[in-house]
């Protein structure tokens, strides 16, 4: 799935980018949010384990030192155990520190102004997502698979 957008998205909105703009040096970062996940993260104490607070980053040991990805909780949950997020940066020319990326990924969760708190996922992935659900409601048909290789959705 990395190589299809990075193949298809991001090289058709660069080179759109070039082609309006030319001679400007974009910075652009593109970031695959992974929700549906196994994996789980647990904060030991002495009476019993515990979910790790929102805004933990795991960065190391468990993600891949080849990629640029990280694992972010960024919701708290009442009850049960809270699922973090994995964040893969595929294609980075922002010039952002790890940790700003982080932090960033973690304030864009609290902007998602159909719930009080923060969400799982950053807010602009949160309508994207709606938008696709509601437009897969009205359209009652099948897309013309010529537009999966266009940017027609964006």
């Amino acid at each position: 799935m990395h190589w299809q957008v990075k193949e298809w998205e991001i090289n058709q909105i660069v080179a759109s980018l070039q082609a309006l703009f030319p001679g400007v040096q974009h910075k652009l970062a593109f970031v695959v949010v992974t929700k549906r996940i196994s994996t789980r993260f647990f904060l030991p104490s002495r009476e019993r384990v515990a979910n790790p607070p929102p805004g933990t980053v795991v960065d190391s040991d468990v993600t891949r030192p080849e990629r640029y990805d990280f694992f972010l909780v960024s919701q708290s949950v009442r009850q049960g155990t809270v699922a973090p997020t994995l964040y893969n940066v595929i294609y980075d020319t922002t010039g952002l520190k790890p940790d700003h990326m982080q932090r960033l990924a973690y304030k864009l969760t609290h902007l998602y102004f159909n719930w009080p708190g923060t969400i799982r996922v950053p807010a602009p992935c949160q309508y994207a997502h709606k938008l696709a659900f509601l437009a897969g409601q009205s359209m009652h048909a099948e897309h013309n698979p010529r537009l999966s290789s266009t940017l027609y959705y964006l």
